[in-house]
């Protein structure tokens, strides 16, 4: 006991020195926080004097200016703003975000502003629809946190732009071309050009049948029967002019004028006569040529058949007798029946080709009658065509040869 009553007083002593730490300890917590409170307090203030400059310094006026600069974004497909910055369209610059970066608050007031001043119903400023358009698309994308961190993102990245959105994103197609004027179109310049084709085809025959009639062309210099039936017309034509002019003079018709006409006409030379009639002649043949609207193998003046408009509207009904006439003859060989007269006509058009229609009636009978389609017959017929090209003399002498030897022309 009396140890004890001796270690009392030392413990008393140990708890009041504990307690008086533990007061002053609470007492510098205390103080130290009161020193944090007063710096934080201290740096918001001023971080408010700095930041509120920036909402005083906007110039509404700049704004309001259907000029004003919304700076550039590259935004092909109109995700966000088109080619305008959602935050310059809201009067903020991307570039002072080191200073003050626009928060929901701050987006949501220049929003109501601007809307307001570019209100169609208030504004009678040229594109205010537009505008005001344009104003709420930047706030529905400033507002939503994720189109607003993905815009952010693509500021500085149109490469990534390119690769979420897809390659089209670079075109900007024109408007489209109706299909049914450009159809229209083409049909009718085909038809313009086959007309034209069709044309020319024709004129080049003529051109070459009235040289070979003018300058009297024979068989073997290049000249064909056409032309020269068409000389001998021709000359024939010429003839009966000169006589009815010579007949008009020798009548003496006119005799006043003739007389006149006698003083004042010089008389011509041998040469200048020659020239004269034969630009006489020259000008009956083109007048004979150009009555010939085919000269056969296909070389005919164009009509509306020719157009290319014309084909392709009778090609189903072209088809559809093709099919039904190859059919016919199908079946006509199935049951061993003999040839009719149109399928005689086409199978020996197929076997002579262009020869068909330059050849008159009288030959296309005796083609039809050859029976061309059969091999031998048209190689023996193809012979006697190229033996008519030769002399009178050498024509005997292959008849001759052919009689005895009975083969093919070497």
């Amino acid at each position: 006991q009396a140890m004890r009553r001796k270690r009392g007083p030392v413990i008393e002593a140990v708890l009041s020195l504990l307690l008086v730490l533990l007061c002053l300890s609470i007492s510098v917590f205390e103080t130290c926080a009161s020193v944090e409170n007063t710096a934080e307090d201290t740096s918001s203030t001023a971080a408010k004097e700095n930041e509120s400059p920036v909402r005083e310094k906007k110039d509404w006026s700049k704004l309001l200016d259907e000029n004003a600069d919304w700076g550039t974004f590259y935004d092909p497909k109109k995700i966000f703003c088109g080619k305008f910055d959602c935050y310059k369209i809201l009067g903020f610059d991307y570039e002072t975000f080191h200073k003050k970066t626009p928060d929901k608050k701050d987006i949501t007031q220049s929003y109501r502003k601007l809307s307001r001043m570019w209100h169609p119903d208030k504004s009678k400023k040229k594109g205010a629809k537009e505008r005001f358009v344009a104003i709420n698309k930047a706030y529905e994308v400033l507002t939503t946190k994720e189109t607003r961190d993905e815009y952010d993102y693509f500021r500085d990245r149109p490469d990534e732009y390119f690769h979420k959105y897809g390659s089209n994103v670079i075109y900007d197609y024109a408007p489209k071309s109706d299909a049914v004027m450009v159809v229209i179109f083409l049909v009718a310049l085909l038809s313009l050009v086959s007309y034209y084709v069709k044309r020319m085809q024709w004129q080049r025959v003529a051109d070459h049948i009235t040289k070979s009639a003018l300058d009297g062309l024979g068989l073997r210099e290049g000249g064909s029967t056409e032309s020269i039936s068409i000389r001998k017309k021709a000359q024939q034509i010429q003839a009966e002019r000169e006589e009815a002019k010579l007949k008009l003079e020798t009548n003496g018709v006119d005799s006043k004028k003739k007389s006149a006409g006698k003083k004042g006409a010089a008389k011509l030379s041998g040469k200048e006569k020659k020239k004269q009639q034969q630009d006489d002649l020259r000008a009956i043949i083109v007048d004979l040529v150009n009555e010939i609207h085919d000269f056969g193998g296909g070389f005919r003046k164009p009509t509306f058949k020719d157009l290319f408009v014309y084909h392709l509207l009778m090609f189903p009904w072209n088809l559809l007798k093709a099919v039904s006439w190859h059919t016919r003859f199908f079946i006509r060989r199935k049951l061993g029946k003999q040839h009719s007269e149109a399928e005689v006509e086409y199978l020996t058009k197929n076997a002579v080709g262009l020869l068909w229609d330059s050849a008159d009636q009288e030959e296309r009978e005796e083609m039809k009658k050859s029976e061309l389609w059969i091999d031998e017959n048209l190689i023996s017929w193809k012979e006697d065509q190229a033996a008519s090209n030769l002399s009178a003399g050498n024509q005997k002498r292959y008849r001759r040869w052919k009689k005895k030897e009975g083969s093919k022309l070497d």
